[in-house]
């Protein structure tokens, strides 16, 4: 087995990340990551920089702010700002359908003097040439949640989003317990990236089982889209009885399936929000899988100072994820996973 690495320059000592403390929320390394920067998976410890060495200021580029999953992202972006001492300015461009205004946004951080850009990313086509023109303008890129494979960036931290998939999958077939199921699935925006990619991992899961894929239904990761591409496939596909896709699908989809009597509908969500932890707890919901969202909003900050500062630097970072079902979740960190519940968005973090 190999031995756990410590990033040179990091904070030294261990942390008890016992999920909801404030110990927890203010020292939340090390934490187990994968360091892919060679192309393979390499297991290390990543501790953050103690403190800037000067207030920066770095922008920040969303694709929205409508769920809770963007929020726990925001707030581990604004608890690492406040906690190194660094400026954070935060623009949302109101969906994954509006990328001109992401686009614009990007020439906005360019022209408005902020030392480095942290993005998530609409689209990596249509980003990459504004990455390409802020690194060639000496502005650090900083990638985070939304897969870029190819787009140039100075660092990049993200998930292998078909292992998420491929985990819920996995956790489907075995509850199921050699049954069969009737599935639709619910991705997310189409030309995103990740949604292609949860999906094709659940479908690897579920391929030579009794798990029929009945259609795959793409649209905005908004609860309202979200509810009538359910609605939609109730009525067409009498058969389904496992709704699996987005956060909002499955926040969506226990409204719709409680509304047509159809409560034997397992649902199943590809990934977490603060409405999938509330649904576990009640039982609405099989489980969802976890890239511990405020933990690659921390991680993101860290690597925008230490790109400013010439400082040690993974260039491309994975979180592990995990599967939280009831089976688990005591065991998960959800103190790196979601914001708070009573956490208000914050935009802008003024360096003291």
């Amino acid at each position: 087995m190999k031995h756990w690495k410590k990033l040179l320059g990091g904070a030294l000592g261990l942390a008890l990340l016992s999920g909801g403390s404030a110990m927890a929320q203010e020292k939340w390394w090390p934490i187990k990551v994968f360091d892919a920067t060679s192309g393979k998976n390499v297991p290390v410890e990543y501790s953050p920089l103690p403190k800037a060495a000067k207030p920066w200021k770095i922008c920040v580029l969303f694709p929205h702010m409508k769920d809770s999953f963007w929020v726990a992202v925001a707030y581990g972006i604004v608890e690492e700002a406040k906690r190194m001492g660094v400026n954070m300015t935060l623009y949302e461009a109101g969906g994954y359908e509006n990328l001109p205004k992401q686009l614009s946004q990007f020439d906005d951080c360019m022209a408005s003097g902020f030392d480095a850009i942290v993005v998530g990313a609409i689209s990596e086509a249509g980003l990459s040439q504004k990455f390409k023109e802020g690194i060639a303008k000496g502005k650090p890129v900083i990638s985070t949640v939304n897969p870029v494979a190819k787009a140039e960036t100075t660092a990049k931290m993200f998930v292998e989003f078909d292992t998420m998939g491929k985990q819920t999958g996995d956790y489907l077939v075995q509850n199921l317990k050699g049954k069969g199921a009737q599935v639709v699935t619910f991705p997310g925006p189409a030309g995103s990236g990740w949604a292609e990619s949860f999906n094709d991992g659940f479908k690897a899961a579920i391929k030579g089982t009794k798990v029929k894929l009945l259609d795959e239904k793409f649209g905005d990761s908004g609860v309202a889209v979200q509810l009538k591409l359910v609605q939609d496939a109730l009525q067409t596909y009498p058969d389904i009885n496992v709704i699996w896709g987005t956060a909002p699908t499955a926040e969506a989809a226990i409204g719709a399936v409680a509304e047509v009597g159809r409560n034997d509908i397992m649902i199943m969500s590809s990934y977490e929000n603060q409405a999938m932890l509330d649904a576990l707890n009640k039982g609405e919901i099989l489980g969802f899988a976890t890239q511990y969202p405020v933990l690659e909003g921390r991680v993101a900050i860290d690597m925008a100072v230490r790109a400013l500062e010439k400082k040690p630097l993974m260039k491309y970072v994975k979180p592990i994820p995990d599967m939280v079902a009831k089976s688990n979740q005591s065991k998960i960190n959800m103190g790196l996973v979601l914001a708070p519940a009573s956490w208000k968005p914050v935009y802008s973090v003024t360096a003291k």
